[in-house]
């Protein structure tokens, strides 16, 4: 009787939970941009943007970038002074996913943006090349950028 009883409370045990599987590199990469779907990224506090090493901030005040993961990888740029384009698409460049791609026609378009992400704060570097640096025909633009944002 003890050995049927042992029998039944082993059959009657709960399913066990289906583990879930790991996250690959570019999901991890993808929750860093944008979290679980929509991360507004911005200068407010002691955030900068540099150029060639020069401090370029006051060109870019309140500036923001709001990155989602939604079906399509889409982008929103505010107080951009015209180096991002106000909207558009991104999308991982390589197999590392440590760099992405912006849609759109004004200079930082089509660059390869590097980013590191550490806790609330991003860091993007990329670099606009002459010719085709400019805005408007006469706003020069190439350069290494870096541009250091925190989480809204």
């Amino acid at each position: 009787m003890v050995l049927a009883a042992a029998v039944l409370i082993q059959a009657c045990g709960g399913d066990s939970p289906t583990p879930t599987p790991p996250k690959t590199p570019e999901q991890l990469a993808t929750e860093a941009l944008t979290g679980t779907g929509t991360l507004t990224w911005t200068l407010a506090g002691a955030n900068s943007v540099s150029r060639d090493g020069t401090n370029v901030t006051d060109l870019y005040t309140n500036f923001e970038l709001i990155l989602n993961s939604g079906s399509a990888k889409t982008y929103t740029s505010r107080n951009n002074n015209d180096l991002f384009d106000a909207s558009g698409n991104w999308s991982f460049t390589g197999t590392n996913f440590d760099k992405f791609t912006l849609t759109g026609t004004k200079p930082a378009a089509g660059r390869e943006i590097s980013f590191t992400r550490t806790g609330d704060n991003l860091r993007l570097t990329f670099t606009i090349p002459a010719p085709g640096a400019r805005i408007s025909g006469v706003f020069a633009v190439a350069g290494s950028y870096v541009f250091n944002l925190n989480k809204k």
